[in-house]
């Protein structure tokens, strides 16, 4: 019911930001929470950061707290990440994703019913 296009993702010199777009199709939108999940090369897919489908609270990984904000535009359909002070080690395809009123925050992949089909994010030194 949920289709996910991501946008934003560039080349960027280490210490600088981007922001992130996700946008979700549909009228029910505001029904879900939001995540962002990151893929590098050799490694698992990790968890980012989320954002409840309710009040806009958020959650972050350690890797990314004080660095990283996620936001949610309900009337736009649209959820975003900004990420400050980038890192080369936050070079990665970075995928956005939902998942319907979850109980807890949901900082599984496995948890997530729907996926965008990602957007690069490369942070040279």
């Amino acid at each position: 019911q949920v289709q996910l296009v991501e946008s934003g993702g560039g080349l960027v010199q280490a210490g600088g930001s981007l922001r992130l777009s996700c946008a979700a199709s549909g009228r029910t939108f505001s029904n879900y929470d939001m995540g962002w999940f990151r893929q590098a090369p050799g490694k698992e897919r990790e968890f980012v950061a989320t954002v409840r489908w309710s009040g806009g609270r958020a959650y972050y990984a350690d890797s990314v707290q004080g660095r990283f904000s996620i936001s949610r535009d309900n009337a736009k359909n649209t959820v975003y990440l900004q990420m400050n002070s980038l890192k080369p080690e936050d070079t990665a395809v970075y995928y956005c994703a939902a998942v319907l009123w979850p109980a807890r925050p949901a900082r599984g992949a496995h948890e997530y019913n729907y996926w965008g089909q990602g957007t690069q994010v490369t942070v040279s030194s």
